[in-house]
């Protein structure tokens, strides 16, 4: 490359050069004539640059500083001036323009680019095939043929060449051109090369997808116009009318329906206002819409129902296991229909007989009113079967609420419906639009039964607890019709206007917080509980249903994959912490999906899964539930406690302090009066009834504390400290009343607490224990626990029932009356041989 050099210069107007180029060029202006005309008396080589402004007569100031020397190729002469080819050879900065008379000169060096510090590397070898394939890209776009495509691009190999080559072809202001040129990096200049490439594709994509849509637009618009020119011509010719053919078939298609008198009706005076409207105007498209959802109903559509009770007590327990008390809930209601349905039939034969017996005393043919009374006994049949409470299923998330309405009407032979309601605002989500509203439609229950074809589907109110209140009005009070067997026989949609009957509709409703449903809507269904699963009851449906199921979907049937029961057992205690089968269903599913990928990567893998097998592959457990405590203690009671998602033991712990003589307690503890003051501490992140029932447990141990053989000099000013661990989490409730009592008790005596005895119980001032809820699955979490023998309130002893035989047989049961009796168990008789658990006196 040659050093510096004095060259006419070449300014350019609305372009650049790049090295490498050979660019036509034409030139009109006469100092870049004169400028053309020097080169070429010379070695033809000029300093091509551009303006920084479109003016005809640059000077300095007007020019950028960076440039390309090129030579003079091809020339041609004209009237108008000089066409010529300049091929670009390497870029050069110019150290000083000179004016001379008749064309500018300037002092320019070469400049060299930057080489990349390694063209082997993995990121810039990349980065320059992105960018060939790109520009490859843009020339396609651009209607360039492979072939010169790929004769143009594939001559150039060299990455600052290349880069030099697509900057001349993509079409850019010239500043932007000027900074690609002023890059002498190798490696920013393609990545600034191929963004620009990026946006020019993009461009072109955008204009190439509007002239589409205007294309296809306008192409649709004539083809319409043309067809229907033809269309009006045709009718013209056969005197074929097609809309009065259309009123035709839909008056045929509604005559056919059996429909109550008030939507005859309204179906005719619809009709006429149809066949008077113009069938393009917007009043017409209402009406056919609205006769056609008239005609779609199932006004005298229904299923037969099965009430074979051995049929559906097989379905219920093929679709799911345990919820015994939920099925029979169920059969009984089916029995019920069934007994209904069989005296209904006998009356409806009784009065036929007669009918037919009056008719061959006649010695008459039948008459119309005859087939009337016929029909009416069908009606009379049906809707005395319909007759009964609507079913609530109320329970935590995943027990199968929603499964088990599908069930029914298997069982039934019904077609099933579910519409889900979390979240409606709106009561014309229930009762549909006004037709005087845009896009007006039918509410969802007239929606549900047009889906289902048939007038007496199963219907599923799904997450009714769930429903908003908005000033759109209330969709709650909109049920009240709907779930009210006295009245839904003539529920009224706003956009039919007509009444239909509803008490054939099987309406099952699902919640799983009953106090959010309002008491009137409450008031119209019964409540079925559902309870949630036993832990071995999860394993049961894990092994029955989940299991085979993930297996399915995970490509693993026939595989020979089984799973061991101490397995199952880890993933349902270990993993979930739930009161249905939703998340065992989903850490199934990740065992088999991490199994199917080992399978298909072909490594060794054993058939058969144990427990050690689903920590590799769950990882460490994600549920620590709580365990009986090692050894008695003083002031450690073992409790017990409830959730939606199951029960467990929960520790109630109490320290006693004592304080010097005439001091009273700390302020933050609640103070009670008399001899001696005593104050409470509680801990734990305790609710208002929880902190209710402390109080009241320290205040019967202090009252009766003779009786309880609690020494003199463990009374008189004290401060009782009591705290529940976990206390991240809140609690709230009565039932903790006799773990404090025990706790408290335990600590003023020094008597240990025993840790293998479990206990719940509301407690009085006068010791009495009062019932509580949640049995079953206190139970069950204390007996997962390890803890022997569980303490209950003696009215919850019916509740025993409920527990599973083989958890009965494997604990020891006192159901108890007053806190003596709970003292009696709960507590060692004799005192600790430890110091006693008070702490040392502070002032």
């Amino acid at each position: 490359m040659a050093e510096r050099q004095t060259l006419p210069v070449l300014p350019l107007r609305g372009t650049v050069i790049y090295p490498g180029l050979t660019v036509p060029i034409g030139v009109g202006r006469p100092g870049t004539l004169h400028a053309i005309e020097a080169a070429l008396k010379g070695d033809r080589e000029v300093f091509a640059v551009a303006q920084r402004e479109n003016v005809d007569e640059p000077s300095p100031d007007q020019l950028y500083t960076t440039g390309v020397v090129g030579k003079i190729g091809q020339v041609q002469r004209g009237l108008g001036g000089v066409q010529l080819l300049l091929q670009g050879e390497h870029r050069a900065a110019v150290l000083t323009y000179h004016q001379g008379e008749d064309y500018l000169t300037a002092d320019v060096m070469p400049i060299a680019e930057v080489p990349p510090l390694d063209e082997n590397d993995a990121a810039f070898v990349a980065l320059y095939k992105e960018t060939r394939e790109r520009a490859m890209e843009l020339g396609e776009r651009r209607g360039l043929p492979d072939e010169v495509l790929h004769q143009v691009l594939d001559s150039v190999t060299e990455p600052g060449r290349f880069a030099d080559l697509v900057a001349g072809y993509v079409e850019l202001p010239v500043d932007e051109k000027q900074l690609l040129l002023e890059t002498l990096g190798v490696e920013e200049r393609l990545r600034r090369v191929l963004i620009q490439v990026q946006r020019q594709i993009g461009m072109l994509a955008a204009q190439d997808e509007i002239k589409s849509q205007v294309q296809e637009e306008l192409g649709e618009r004539q083809r319409e116009m043309f067809l229907r020119e033809q269309l009006k011509a045709i009718q013209k010719e056969l005197g074929d009318d097609d809309q009065s053919r259309e009123l035709n078939e839909l008056r045929e298609k509604l005559g056919k329906l059996v429909l109550p008198k008030e939507a005859r009706v309204e179906v005719e005076r619809e009709l006429g206002r149809l066949e008077r409207s113009g069938r393009e105007s917007m009043e017409a498209q209402v009406i056919r819409t609205y006769l056609e959802w008239i005609a779609e109903l199932p006004w005298d559509v229904r299923s037969d129902d099965d009430l074979d009770l051995n049929h559906a007590t097989a379905i219920l327990d093929e679709d799911h296991y345990g919820l015994e008390d939920v099925k029979d809930r169920i059969l009984e209601f089916l029995a019920v229909r069934q007994l209904r349905a069989r005296r209904v039939a006998e009356e409806v034969e009784t009065s036929g007989e007669c009918a037919a017996s009056k008719l061959k005393d006649a010695d008459a043919a039948p008459r119309e009113g005859d087939d009337r009374a016929i029909t009416d006994g069908k009606e009379a049949k049906a809707k005395a079967m319909a007759r009964g409470p609507i079913l609530l299923f109320v329970g935590p998330p995943g027990v199968g609420k929603t499964s088990i309405a599908k069930s029914i009407a298997r069982a039934l032979g019904r077609k099933y419906v579910r519409a889900a309601l979390g979240g409606i605002r709106d009561e014309a989500d229930i009762r549909g639009h006004r037709r005087t509203y845009v896009g007006a439609m039918p509410g969802r229950i007239i929606q549900g039964l047009k889906q289902a074809g048939t007038r007496n589907p199963v219907f599923l109110l799904d997450e009714v607890d769930k429903l908003g209140v908005s000033f759109q009005g209330d969709p709650a009070s909109a049920l009240l019709e709907v779930l009210d067997p006295a009245q839904n026989d003539s529920f009224t949609d706003n956009y039919l206007n007509v009444p239909f009957d509803l008490s054939e509709v099987l309406f099952v409703a699902t919640a799983n917080f009953i106090q959010n449903i309002p008491g009137p809507l409450l008031d119209r269904m019964e409540v079925v509980d559902f309870a949630g699963y036993t832990e071995r009851e999860k394993a049961e449906i894990a092994k029955t249903y989940l299991i085979p199921r993930q297996l399915e979907e995970s490509g693993l049937s026939g595989s020979g994959v089984t799973f061991t029961e101490d397995a199952v057992a880890a993933v349902v205690s270990e993993y979930t912490r739930e009161s249905g089968v939703r998340q065992l269903e989903r850490q199934i599913g990740a065992v088999t999906r991490k199994l199917a990928r080992k399978i298909a990567a072909g490594e060794e893998v054993g058939r058969t899964v144990d427990a050690e097998d689903v920590h590799k592959l769950l990882g460490r457990p994600k549920v620590h539930p709580e365990r009986a405590g090692e050894e008695p203690e003083v002031g450690v009671a073992t409790g017990m406690y409830y959730t939606p998602a199951g029960g467990d033991i929960m520790f109630v712990e109490a320290a006693v302090r004592r304080l010097q003589p005439g001091r009273k307690p700390d302020d933050e503890a609640d103070r009670y009066g008399g001899p001696g003051s005593v104050g409470l501490i509680l801990t734990g992140q305790l609710g208002d009834v929880m902190k209710e029932s402390a109080r009241a447990a320290v205040t019967y141990a202090t009252a009766n504390a003779r009786a309880l053989g609690i020494p003199d000099d463990r009374l008189g000013s004290m401060e009782v400290h009591i705290h529940v661990p976990a206390g991240a989490i809140p609690k709230d409730g009565p039932s903790a009343g006799v773990a404090m009592a025990t706790a408290i008790v335990s600590s003023l005596t020094n008597r240990p607490a025993r840790n293998d005895v479990a206990m719940t119980g509301e407690i009085t001032l006068r010791g009495r224990v009062l019932p509580i809820g949640g049995v079953k699955e206190k139970v069950l979490g204390a007996h997962r626990a390890g803890v022997k023998e569980i303490i209950l309130p003696k009215k919850n002893e019916a509740d025993l029932d409920d527990i599973p035989a083989d958890v009965r047989d494997a604990l020891v049961f006192h159901c108890v009356s007053n806190l003596d009796e709970v003292f009696a168990v709960a507590l060692d008789p004799s005192p600790s041989p430890r110091e006693p658990r008070v702490l040392e006196p502070v002032g």
